[in-house]
């Protein structure tokens, strides 16, 4: 599994796992990733959507010059519950079968649950599908790539974890998500302090207003602090992917322990 330099020496070719990979933030981290010359194995839970993911970053690679060492890396699909033990470990085993290590973990699979929902309202079911995805599923995964990591050799890894701007500042009527988000800070903290002995190195990304099928209601208006509905700007994804591959490539000596990535005049800063 190597790549060719441009100074004709041989590099390793980059391991990562990514999670939530068949469509939004997840799908447009992957093509990077791949287009870029790394192997990726893509989890979720639909098959057919991985297998589009694959397919977009070969019909780029093939399309494009390449913009780095490697025309283009290898894609394996595996469907992945990540709330679900057993399915992580079975990703985690598969990565390691087919490419021999993990470097990368982006820890991405997310939902926003029922949106709108006051908290007084919400199903408790509702809650624990929030909570057992978004930080029970964000830990199953960083637990597995971690024992990986720690073992493996060369030694070492990274994980990056998929906040958001509600790690930060709440939308109303958003409280299964916030909270879970507020916990993944935490989550990245404990993991980047504990991996410190072992060349693990933990980020996170806190993303505000990424164009994905999530947030396409934004455009047409989304609820705001002081009750009213207004439409709010958006960015482009690719400059969320271009974002995570940046951190993903630095070497384990340096690592961004966060960073936020948003669309410039969304209403965040004096949120309400």
């Amino acid at each position: 599994m190597n790549a060719k330099r441009t100074d004709g020496r041989t590099k390793r070719t980059e391991i990562a796992v990514v999670t939530g990979a068949g469509s939004g933030i997840g799908r447009a981290v992957a093509v990077e990733l791949l287009r870029a010359g790394w192997s990726v194995a893509l989890a979720g839970r639909r098959a057919e959507a991985l297998e589009e993911t694959a397919a977009l970053a070969a019909e780029g690679a093939r399309g494009e010059e390449p913009r780095s060492e490697a025309a283009g890396g290898e894609a394996l699909a595996v469907r992945t519950d990540v709330s679900r033990p057993e399915d992580v470990s079975a990703l985690f085993a598969a990565a390691v079968g087919r490419f021999g290590r993990v470097d990368l973990l982006f820890n991405n699979a997310g939902t926003f649950g029922p949106g709108g929902v006051p908290v007084e309202e919400l199903p408790y079911d509702a809650w624990r599908h929030v909570v057992d995805t978004n930080l029970n599923g964000a830990f199953l995964c960083a637990q597995a790539a971690y024992r990986q990591m720690k073992e493996q050799d060369p030694r070492g890894g990274r994980i990056i974890n998929n906040g958001s701007i509600s790690a930060h500042t709440p939308r109303p009527h958003s409280v299964a998500y916030t909270a879970t988000k507020h916990a993944l800070t935490g989550l990245t903290k404990s993991l980047s302090l504990d991996g410190r002995p072992y060349r693990i190195a933990v980020g996170q990304i806190d993303i505000g207003n990424a164009a994905t099928d999530m947030t396409r209601g934004m455009q047409t208006g989304a609820l705001q602090a002081d009750g009213r509905t207004a439409p709010e700007p958006v960015m482009d994804v690719a400059d969320v992917a271009r974002t995570v591959r940046h951190m993903a490539e630095l070497p384990l000596e340096a690592n961004v322990q966060f960073a936020t990535v948003l669309a410039t005049t969304m209403p965040y800063v004096g949120r309400g």
